[in-house]
């Protein structure tokens, strides 16, 4: 779909500032910052059941609420923080989102602590390099053998929320597969950076 001269994805509501700036400068930038994926797992979770418009109209509520997403400041919230942030109408106030994030944050630190990198175990799933699809007429699978494998081996080590279909939006947001459409403009953009 073309705005503004652009060949963009065909999944977007280009019509939304917030939406279309997320697709021209983020979605399927590879990213090896641990804190950003590490938003991006929670995101990702939070998003399940809501339009992703929903999330990223609450992001900025999102980074306050979850201390920057700095995962060791989240894995030390409480029952009290969880009964704040379910008065937070900042973010989406699900009581099981909001313990996910927390729990998600512990289970990123216990990873660590028997000497896995979150960054490098991310993208092992797809063999340390960016896998570039490029999927007839734009049906973009769900899920893939990466998301499954991935999503089993998250809930193994007591991540939670993070289903196949939640861990391949978190590969597409984060650069694990470049999904753009071969004919959008960020396809080249985005293969270029794996």
């Amino acid at each position: 779909m073309e705005n503004g001269g652009l060949i963009r994805c065909g999944w977007g509501d280009w019509t939304d500032p917030a939406y279309l700036a997320y697709h021209d400068l983020e979605w399927g930038t590879p990213s090896r910052d641990r804190r950003h994926l590490f938003e991006m797992l929670v995101l990702e979770g939070a998003q399940a059941g809501l339009s992703w418009s929903t999330i990223l109209r609450k992001r900025d509520g999102y980074r306050a609420a979850f201390a920057g997403f700095v995962p060791e400041r989240v894995a030390t919230f409480g029952p009290d923080d969880v009964d704040r942030l379910l008065l937070d109408a900042g973010i989406v106030r699900n009581r099981a989102k909001i313990e996910s994030a927390i729990d998600n944050a512990r289970a990123l630190l216990s990873l660590e602590a028997i000497g896995l990198s979150f960054v490098d175990y991310v993208w092992s799933f797809v063999g340390g390099h960016a896998l570039q699809n490029t999927f007839a007429g734009g049906e973009i699978p769900a899920e893939t053998t990466e998301s499954q494998a991935m999503s089993r081996d998250l809930k193994k080590r007591g991540f939670r929320f993070m289903g196949p279909t939640t861990c391949y939006a978190f590969m597409q947001a984060t650069g694990l597969v470049n999904d753009h459409a071969p004919d959008c403009f960020r396809y080249a953009q985005v293969a270029a950076l794996a």
